[in-house]
């Protein structure tokens, strides 16, 4: 689902479509992210795509991330939901607006023994011109193993005001 919205050029945004297409520009634009955000470095975030209302962002499968039984520690996949949903959000939410995660709620669904890859999506359409006071905008991210299976989904709520 795509958000509602006259303008959807964050500084974020704008910069990631400056950037060359294809894997260069991806791995120029999260090494950006992580030194933005150094907590995501953890995980080797690869920000496969960026646009108004979706994200896909890969981790790879490294032992820095693993759990005492060799998969994809839980805490790492949030990191990466929450990686993913901050990509859609610079994304989506016009210059006009601001937004901060407000809370999380993750499911872990099967063990993860390969790289993961997080889909974000809007739970809904946002109109953020209808967006004076406040209001929450919730992005629900699938993780998904190199098989295809959803082994974790989580629905983060964000808060997003008028700047």
């Amino acid at each position: 689902m795509t958000a509602t919205s006259s303008n959807t050029n964050s500084s974020t945004y704008a910069l990631r479509r400056r950037l060359p297409d294809g894997k260069v520009g991806d791995v120029l634009f999260s090494l950006g992210l992580m030194a933005k955000a150094p907590y995501f470095a953890t995980i080797i975030p690869i920000v496969e795509e960026m646009e108004p209302g979706y994200a896909r962002v890969k981790a790879p499968m490294w032992f820095g991330i693993q759990n005492h039984i060799g998969t994809f520690h839980a805490i790492a996949a949030c990191n990466l939901a929450e990686a993913a949903m901050g990509v859609l959000m610079e994304a989506t939410t016009p210059d006009t607006h601001r937004w901060i995660p407000k809370g999380m709620q993750t499911q872990y669904l099967a063990k993860a023994t390969t790289s993961l890859t997080a889909h974000a999506e809007l739970a809904e359409p946002v109109d953020f011109a209808e967006i004076t006071e406040g209001r929450d905008v919730v992005v629900s991210i699938r993780i998904l193993d190199k098989a295809g299976t959803e082994v974790v989904h989580a629905d983060i709520t964000t808060w997003v005001t008028p700047k």
